[in-house]
């Protein structure tokens, strides 16, 4: 056995209040499962993200940049698909990240492109077309 099962992000707001995460998933594919009043998970190809909140949260600051979690990486169709994600992305909460060097900041043979939110999660969009 192999794959990834589920990731769990813990976010200080409710996901219902962070329109960002909505957008961003439905536009890569993901269905939202289950919804509560602290969370919900969204599923795509056998795996999901549960993004909710936590009574034991102990600090409602994510910061990439520290131990943990720096981003999530999203499989994208084709690069056109990548394309339209990143030209989307601003009008639904979330900053481009390293244009100067979009789609291949992650090396030449490396098509993607970089997302953060205003909760400061990164995102990256990937095409492995060639």
């Amino acid at each position: 056995m192999s794959g990834l099962h589920h990731v769990e992000l813990w976010v200080a707001e409710p996901p219902t209040l962070q329109d960002d995460w909505a957008w961003l998933l439905q536009r890569l594919g993901f269905m939202l499962e289950t919804e509560w009043p602290g969370g919900q998970t969204w599923a795509a190809g056998g795996s999901y993200l549960t993004l909710t909140t936590s009574p034991n949260l102990s600090d409602p600051t994510h910061d990439r940049r520290r131990a943990g979690l720096n981003h999530l990486a999203f499989r994208a169709d084709s690069r056109e698909a990548v394309d339209a994600v990143m030209a989307e992305a601003p009008e639904h909460g979330w900053t481009p990240l390293y244009q100067e060097r979009y789609p291949h900041a992650g090396g030449d043979g490396h098509y993607a492109g970089w997302l953060e939110n205003a909760a400061g999660f990164k995102a990256e969009v990937v095409s492995e077309e060639s």
